[in-house]
C-alpha cells in the first residue's frame, strides 16, 4: 500500500571545503546556479512535485545564513524548522541523528547541496509502500567517475543488495543519488554502522547497506533528467555551464549605450548592433547634440536623463533595459558587434565577462590603447588580482566597457556599485568578486573612435584623472 508522506529533511551543515574559496564565508546549500540556490530548487522539488510543506533543515557551517534566507518558510509556501548541528564534521549520519525525534514516520530526505534538473521525483512515492525501509534514488548514467564520486549500487530481484561508498570499483552504470525515503529504522541502522576506515566517520551509505543486508527491503527509484552533485568548484562551474546553455537561445539580449554628444557615431553603434540583439537602449545623458534623434532613428530605444556621468549613465541604463543579458558598449564605434559572440559564449560559464583592449594584435593603428595607456591598464589590472588573489581572478585590463553579464548578477551587485564615472568599470568588476561570482576576461578587437574625442582619456590629463579615480574606488574596495 502506498504511503502518504508529509515531512522532509534536507541535510545542509556541512563546510564544503571541496568547494573553497566560493564556500569560504558561504554554506553550500546557498550557492547559486542560474540565480537559484540549490537548497531554494531542493524545496520548491519537495513543495511542487511532492506536495510536502513540512522541511526540516540542519544548518550548521555558517547555518546563520540559511536560516535569515529562508526564514520560517512562508515565502516559499512551506514551514522551515532548523536543527543546528554544532560541529559539522560528526558527517552527514551523525547529523541525521539530530532529527530522530521529529521523524516518528516515513520521511523524505534530499542533500542540500545536490542538483536535480528535469527530473521526474513526483513519482517517487509510486514505489515506495509499507514494505520498504528506504528507498534510495539512482541514475543510469555512462559517467563512471561519477559513481566513483558517489556510491554504488548492486540489485537482486529489483531490489537493493548492496551499496559502497566512492567505489573503487565500478559494477554498472547505476549511479547512488542523494534523495531517500527512510522509515524511522534508519535511526537505528546509523547508530549500528561502525566508522568507515577510508573516512573515520559513520557513513550514511554504510548505514543503508547495513539495512540492504538485513532485511532486503531498500529499493531503488529510478531518476530520469539530469543530475549534479556540487562538491568542488569545477562540479559547480560546470553544473552553472549545462544549466545556463539549455535555455540560452530563449535569453533576451539588452545592449546599453551610454552616449553624451555622440552624434557622429551613435548611429552607427546602434546600427551594427540592432540586428544581433533583442534591445539597443541608448541612455542620452542630456547631450546638447543630435544624438538622441539619431540614435532613435537608426532603430534604438532612448532614454534622455540629466545624469552625473558616465558610471551614472550606464547604472541608469542598466536598471532599465528588458534583457536576461545585459551587455555595455561604447557610443563612439570602438567596439564592434562581430566581438559580442565571443562575450556571449563565455557567458554561459560566468557571471559576467569583460572585454580586454591589451591584445596588441586586436587594437587598431591610431587609438588610444598606445603604451603608457596600455602598460598602465595592465599594471592596475594586475593589482586588482593580487589584492582579489584569494578569488583567483585574471585581467589584464580595467577600463574597458565592453562587458556582458546576467541580469541576476548585475542585480545582486546593484548595491555595492556607487561610481558616477569611469570608475565604475573597475568597480563592476570587484563587485562580481565581492559577491562570490566567476568573472572571464577575453579579448576583443578595439578601433579608433569615430568623431570627437574621449571623455576619459583624450589626453595625458584626462588619462591621469581616470586612473586617479579607478586607484582610489580599487583601494577604497579592497581597505574600507
Amino acid at each position: 500500500m502506498t504511503i502518504q508522506i508529509t515531512q522532509a529533511l534536507i541535510p545542509a551543515a556541512g563546510r564544503g571545503l571541496r568547494a573553497y574559496p566560493k564556500t569560504k564565508y558561504l554554506p553550500k546549500p546557498l550557492l547559486e546556479i542560474d540565480g537559484k540556490t540549490l537548497l531554494q530548487r531542493n524545496i520548491e522539488i519537495l513543495r511542487d512535485e511532492l506536495f510536502i510543506k513540512d522541511i526540516t533543515i540542519i544548518v550548521g557551517y555558517e547555518g546563520e545564513q540559511i536560516i535569515r534566507r529562508f526564514g520560517s518558510g512562508e515565502s516559499f509556501g512551506v514551514t522551515l524548522r532548523y536543527l543546528k548541528c554544532d560541529d559539522p564534521e560528526i558527517g552527514l549520519a551523525r547529523g541525521i541523528l539530530l532529527a530522530e525525534s521529529l521523524f516518528q514516520k516515513p520521511f523524505i530526505t534530499v542533500l542540500g547541496d545536490e542538483l536535480y534538473h528535469r527530473g521526474n521525483h513526483h513519482e517517487l512515492l509510486k514505489v515506495f509502500d509499507d514494505s520498504v525501509q528506504a528507498l534510495c534514488a539512482i541514475l543510469t548514467t555512462n559517467d563512471l567517475h561519477q559513481i566513483k564520486k558517489n556510491y554504488s549500487v548492486q540489485m537482486n530481484d529489483g531490489c537493493i543488495s548492496a551499496l559502497v561508498e566512492k567505489p573503487q570499483k565500478i559494477e554498472n552504470h547505476w549511479l547512488g543519488c542523494g534523495t531517500f525515503v527512510f522509515t524511522p529504522e534508519i535511526f537505528t541502522a546509523i547508530r549500528n554502522t561502525p566508522a568507515s576506515p577510508r573516512s573515520g566517520r559513520i557513513e550514511l551509505i554504510d548505514a543503508i547497506n547495513l539495512l540492504a543486508q538485513a532485511a532486503k527491503n531498500v529499493r531503488p527509484f529510478h531518476l530520469t533528467g539530469q543530475y549534479f552533485n556540487i562538491n568542488t568548484v569545477d562540479d559547480y562551474n560546470f553544473t552553472q555551464y549545462k544549466i545556463r546553455a539549455e535555455r540560452f537561445a530563449n535569453c533576451k539580449v539588452s545592449v546599453v549605450i551610454p552616449a553624451y554628444n555622440e552624434e557622429a557615431s551613435i548611429g552607427f553603434v546602434v546600427e551594427d548592433f540592432k540586428d544581433h540583439v533583442d534591445e539597443v537602449l541608448v541612455v542620452n545623458n542630456s547631450s546638447h547634440d543630435k544624438t538622441a534623434q539619431v540614435a532613435a532613428t537608426a532603430g534604438a530605444r532612448v532614454e534622455t536623463a540629466k545624469l552625473i556621468g558616465y558610471g551614472d549613465t550606464i547604472r541608469y541604463g542598466l536598471d532599465r533595459a528588458i534583457g536576461d543579458i545585459l551587455v555595455v558598449v561604447e557610443a563612439d564605434h570602438s567596439f564592434k558587434s562581430r566581438d559580442l559572440s565571443k562575450l556571449l559564449e563565455y557567458l554561459k560559464d560566468a557571471d559576467m565577462v569583460i572585454g580586454t583592449r591589451t591584445t596588441r594584435e586586436l587594437v587598431e593603428q591610431g587609438t588610444n590603447m598606445r603604451g603608457p595607456v596600455r602598460w598602465g591598464n595592465v599594471l592596475v589590472a594586475k593589482g586588482v588580482e593580487a589584492l582579489w588573489w584569494g578569488q583567483q581572478p585574471r585581467f589584464t585590463d580595467v577600463g574597458c566597457t565592453y562587458r556582458a553579464l546576467w541580469r541576476e548578477t548585475y542585480q545582486s551587485i546593484r548595491p555595492l556599485l556607487k561610481g558616477v564615472g569611469p570608475e565604475l568599470s573597475p568597480e563592476m568588476m570587484i563587485a562580481v568578486l565581492q559577491v562570490n561570482k566567476r568573472i572571464i576576461e577575453v579579448p576583443v578587437s578595439y578601433h579608433k573612435r569615430l568623431g570627437g574625442e574621449s571623455k576619459h582619456s583624450a589626453n595625458y590629463f584626462k588619462i591621469s584623472q581616470t586612473a586617479l579615480r579607478m586607484l582610489q574606488t580599487i583601494l577604497r574596495q579592497r581597505f574600507q
